[in-house]
């Protein structure tokens, strides 16, 4: 396989020989399906080589390529004078390709599986069954999972092990500390996972069910501010800054016109798979929160948008994510905040400026922009997944033409 990256002989000779020799052509294969370009390729094959050298002069095998081995390489290349690095030590590819390099041979275990890092500690046991638990039967998304993590194993490294021991006032304290000087979203994050942490324990008679009642609520006054959206003008500008023939601009303009014409969340569009679009029937099925499952129907400039950029992706054998990385390594997308990252730099590129540039932009702007069309807020509901009619009332202090016929004229004389 190194072969597409050097012809000359001498090369190829080394670089099949020594500790690394032996796995190199494998390491070429890995790094050519993760999308790495043809330059990135041939400094990592070096760099790799080159480890192989350093781990033989002293003696050791690649069984010995720990964290604390990489280490010293990355100390090493600062004065390195070996006659056969030749390429492998210069700039900044040289530590990343050892590190991919290790990841490599960790996934063929043929070194150990302590990466570059510092080691988390262990998680209770309770906090995992916790999350475990939410994840399983409440369909709560990972990027969530997380945060009731950090707030429950805040509350039990400052509450203590012992849950049955804890008392309203112990927690009314431990929130009260926490929260002091905090941001506010912040503050009702951690108010959310303790709140969700203390009916878990609860709901398995491990702690007083009443404890969830010290839980002080944050004052928040729902449907107070205007859905924050796009006019018609500023997504056209939006778009445009997403044309363009090269996969990640292609990618873009899918991922804004399922937000913006369909009202998807982030996350929703980060786990959209190949077998949820129906092409035959021109829907797209949707799982959203609590794994509440919608069929919606796919516009045609949307599914074009979306066969464009499938066309173009590069191919990742073990997903069938529909979007990918445009960046190696090529894979899925972990989480919405990917996709609100590629929208918000859409907008920097459109020169647009918004409070919170991101993906929930584009789902206010889809729902003003139905109910202009005279949508009804239910409908709107259903296709926004609203569980509370609530919800989708929200949206209609921004339709200035109906509030003009029921607004109230002023008390007292116009001047």
């Amino acid at each position: 396989m190194i072969d597409r990256y050097f012809s000359a002989p001498k090369t190829l000779r080394r670089l099949r020989s020594g500790l690394s020799g032996t796995y190199i052509d494998g390491f070429a294969d890995a790094l050519t399906r993760d999308g790495y370009g043809h330059a990135t390729v041939v400094r990592y094959l070096r760099a790799a080589a080159h480890v192989g050298v350093f781990l033989e002069r002293r003696h050791k095998t690649l069984a010995d390529l720990d964290a604390e081995t990489v280490r010293a390489f990355r100390r090493h290349l600062r004065r390195c004078h070996c006659p056969a690095s030749n390429g492998g030590r210069h700039g900044h590819h040289a530590p990343f390709g050892v590190q991919r390099f290790q990841t490599y041979l960790i996934g063929h275990g043929l070194c150990p599986r302590s990466i570059v890092g510092e080691t988390r500690p262990p998680v209770p046991a309770l906090i995992s069954e916790f999350t475990d638990w939410y994840h399983t039967h409440r369909g709560v998304a990972q990027p969530t999972v997380h945060q009731y993590a950090r707030g429950a194993t805040a509350m039990l490294g400052a509450l203590g092990a012992d849950v049955r021991s804890w008392t309203p006032q112990a927690v009314r304290l431990f929130l009260m500390d926490a929260v002091t000087g905090g941001r506010a979203e912040a503050t009702q994050k951690l108010i959310t996972a303790t709140r969700a942490f203390l009916h878990y324990l609860a709901f398995r008679g491990e702690a007083r069910a009443d404890l969830v009642l010290a839980v002080p609520a944050v004052a928040h006054w729902r449907l107070a501010s205007l859905p924050q959206h796009l006019s018609v003008d500023e997504l056209t500008r939006l778009l445009a800054a997403c044309d363009g023939d090269r996969p990640a601009r292609v990618r873009d303009r899918a991922m804004v016109l399922l937000l913006a014409r369909l009202g998807l969340r982030a996350n929703d569009v980060a786990q959209l798979r190949v077998s949820d679009l129906d092409w035959k029937e021109g829907t797209i099925q949707v799982t959203g929160k609590g794994r509440y499952q919608v069929r919606l129907p796919l516009p045609q400039a949307v599914g074009e948008a979306v066969l464009r950029y499938l066309a173009v992706r590069a191919y990742v054998p073990k997903t069938d994510r529909v979007f990918l990385t445009t960046i190696a390594p090529i894979t899925s997308l972990r989480s919405g905040d990917a996709v609100s990252s590629v929208v918000a730099r859409a907008f920097q590129r459109a020169g647009l400026h918004v409070a919170r540039p991101g993906a929930h932009v584009l789902r206010h702007t889809a729902a003003t922009e139905m109910l202009r069309q005279g949508v009804s807020l239910d409908h709107i509901g259903l296709v926004l997944r609203h569980r509370s009619l609530d919800m989708s009332a929200y949206y209609a202090k921004v339709d200035l033409a109906v509030l003009r016929h029921v607004a109230q004229p002023w008390p007292g004389r116009r001047s």
